[in-house]
């Protein structure tokens, strides 16, 4: 490294967020940009640890520990400190083909392993990161390259999530023939309609890499719903390999008491519905709005907290989120030790934008919803929380045991279920004949991504389950090698 006491001599900082106030008036988004020579100073933290964990990519203990594409981050990080930013793009985009989505919505693996972080706060990868792509697309410097040769080989894409981008990126620089198609009105699938504006914009981040794979040669087939409008057999006829890329879309749902009130919906039927209304021009229009209203959501994660922040930028009178599991502390825990993902408390932007705007944390912890209550017009009017504990039952398993006495009523117009997925649809599995695993997601080896049936993969949730971002692309990445070398015999495909 250019800068070997880089790590002592400055201090972990991030880029200032628009103040919470201001930016939960508006739909863009709210990191700000950080100077070039805090950057680079920013950079100077990497150590030259000798052995980086950071883009390791592994699974330890369930979690994510490093990054799961490898991203070369100690040589990009030398090169942003020394300030050969074009060079450090050309690495940053060797492993990652969307570095300006991991660099906004990725909870960041690579810092939690950070070896610096064992001492001291973790280098800002990330930041660094989503630095290095912004000045590539400012300096004009990511142009479209399509491939010199093409193969005569079509391959479909099913999906245009982040798995399907990378897929389809991927093969498409092998010089195959790529069309992705996809169910929704627009390409991106998660990146379009399940995080929102103000973490991923859509037109000036998102739409402008897919608008740079369609010059590449990519093909998008938009409002495409396979076993609805596409018959199965196109691929098998027409396409000479396809590649499943549909993510884990199905819901968990709450069957309890009231479930089907009006008021009562799924976290992804609200943020679709938001997005479409904010591309359209006219947010205040969005078929599901919590303006005015006292808004629960149940779900702790990250959709969870999109929703808070969804909520209070439709003007929502007040918004409670309930989580299940116990508050994280505050400090790594001597059963979490490095290089392990850190579960420890995170506030995020919904939570500060809440606590600011009505004065306190909208998380309430070891709670769940017993029953959700209507008025007479069989519109949701308020719900009934208790409290749990976790304890094992005599098979050694942890379960959430009520605790009695503790129930509470809590008014509530609009509540929002965001407690993760299930897994892929089943209908169109089904519709393609295609073998799925005791949980249900699509049978496919990871690294070889092979499906039941020859000449198709799959790649990213609709086969490992509910995951990150970058664990997608990874997928996407791996099995359009794993396509190619299908196609022709071999592949130089990372």
């Amino acid at each position: 490294m250019g800068k070997p006491t880089g790590f002592i001599e400055y201090l972990r900082e991030i880029p200032v967020d628009r103040p919470p106030l201001e930016r939960v008036g508006d739909w863009k988004e709210f990191h700000l940009h950080m100077e070039e020579k805090k950057l680079r100073n920013q950079g100077a933290r990497c150590m030259d640890c000798g052995i980086p964990f950071c883009h390791t990519g592994k699974l330890i203990s369930g979690m994510a520990a490093g990054c799961p594409v490898h991203n070369l981050i100690p040589e990009w990080n030398d090169l942003v400190f020394r300030g050969h930013w074009h060079e450090a793009l050309l690495r940053l985009h060797r492993t990652n083909n969307f570095p300006e989505f991991t660099g906004r919505v990725c909870p960041a693996p690579c810092e939690g392993s950070c070896t610096l972080g064992i001492i001291s706060p973790p280098v800002t990868i990330k930041n660094i990161e989503c630095a290095i792509i912004d000045k590539g697309w400012d300096e004009g410097w990511v142009l479209p390259t399509p491939p010199t040769v093409r193969t005569g080989k079509k391959v479909a894409v099913i999906g245009s999530g982040p798995a399907g981008l990378a897929a389809a990126a991927q093969l498409n620089r092998a010089g195959h023939t790529v069309t992705v198609f996809e169910r929704a009105d627009r390409p991106g699938g998660l990146l379009m309609y399940g995080i929102p504006n103000m973490k991923l914009d859509k037109q000036e981040v998102l739409l402008r890499r897919v608008q740079l794979l369609e010059q590449e040669g990519v093909k998008f087939i938009c409002n495409a719903n396979v076993g609805d409008n596409v018959e199965p057999q196109i691929f098998r006829k027409e396409f000479d390999a396809t590649v499943l890329c549909t993510g884990a879309t199905q819901p968990r749902d709450l069957p309890i008491e009231g479930r089907s009130l009006k008021g009562v919906h799924f976290a992804m039927e609200y943020l679709t519905a938001n997005t479409k209304a904010l591309l359209a021009g006219n947010p205040a229009t969005s078929a599901i709005s919590a303006a005015g209203k006292h808004v629960v959501v149940i779900g702790g994660g990250d959709t969870g907290t999109d929703c808070v922040g969804s909520s209070i930028r439709q003007g929502c009178a007040s918004v409670v989120q309930i989580e299940i599991l116990p508050k994280t502390p505050l400090e790594r825990q001597a059963d979490n030790p490095w290089p392990e993902w850190p579960k420890t408390l995170k506030v995020d932007y919904g939570q500060e934008e809440a606590a600011a705007k009505y004065g306190a944390d909208p998380r309430v912890y070891l709670t769940t919803v017993k029953k959700f209550v209507g008025d007479e017009n069989g519109a949701l009017k308020e719900l009934v929380t208790v409290q749990i504990k976790w304890e094992k039952n005599d098979k050694g398993q942890f379960i959430p045991q009520e605790q009695p006495g503790t129930e509470k009523t809590l008014p509530a117009q609009l509540v929002l279920l965001a407690m993760g997925f299930m897994g892929p649809e089943q209908a169109l599995l089904k519709e393609l004949t295609v073998e799925t695993d005791p949980r249900s997601n699509i049978k496919a080896e990871h690294g070889k991504f092979t499906t039941s049936l020859k000449g198709v993969f799959a790649a990213g949730d609709c086969r490992r389950g509910q995951s990150l971002v970058v664990w997608a692309i990874n997928e996407g990445r791996g099995a359009a090698r794993e396509a190619d070398r299908y196609l022709m015999g071999s592949t130089d495909l990372p």
